[in-house]
């Protein structure tokens, strides 16, 4: 079982959130950000799906109301990436192999994307600890994270997330190669957003 987590917890300064607002809750294409890679996770292979809250957790509840997800809050969530991702590690089943781990505001990212990681993950020779998607050589997101990586992101601090983990000497790590720019493309910026609308 591959499960995934949808890190939705930070403040997004570079938006320009103001306390009780937040830029997974802004219109694209008519939904919520957060809604589409929501979305895109539930209709890909991998289960249960998880939301790390945080900043303006009701906001982000609210953009992806209805769906089926299981949401897990962060009260530590100004202190770094870090405590998101342990948080949603924390959460999952037993028997779960490996997460992918989605940020919440990279809402090109589709089912079929995240399907090719779980399946670059399920065929490899030996079970790696993490698949990235590769495109034109520069890596990107989502990342899938084995099992075996979980105990050393329970100890992570700050704002780090799994990337500083894969750099580490000796990890097998599968590059999956994605044809796809969605794994290049997040919103930091409202500029970055309504550049999005244009595409």
């Amino acid at each position: 079982m591959i499960a995934a987590i949808l890190l939705a917890a930070g403040q997004a300064t570079r938006f320009g959130d103001a306390q009780e607002e937040t830029k997974l809750a802004a219109d694209y294409k008519g939904q919520p950000l957060i809604r589409h890679v929501a979305m895109a996770a539930l209709a890909s292979r991998v289960a249960p799906a998880t939301v790390v809250t945080g900043h303006a957790a009701d906001k982000v509840m609210a953009a992806v109301s209805g769906l089926n997800l299981i949401f897990v809050h962060n009260s530590g969530y100004t202190s770094g990436l870090s405590g998101s991702l342990k948080a949603g590690i924390a959460a999952l089943p037993a028997e779960v192999r490996g997460a992918v781990i989605l940020l919440a505001d990279m809402p090109l990212v589709k089912a079929k994307l995240i399907d090719q990681l779980v399946a670059a993950f399920e065929t490899a020779a030996s079970e790696p600890d993490a698949v990235v998607p590769v495109r034109n050589g520069r890596r990107g997101n989502p990342v899938l994270i084995g099992r075996r990586l979980f105990p050393d992101v329970a100890v992570l601090q700050g704002d780090r997330g799994a990337a500083a983990l894969l750099k580490e000497a000796g990890r097998h790590i599968v590059e999956c190669p994605i044809d796809d720019a969605a794994i290049e493309i997040d919103v930091d910026t409202r500029a970055a957003l309504d550049e999005l609308r244009l595409i």
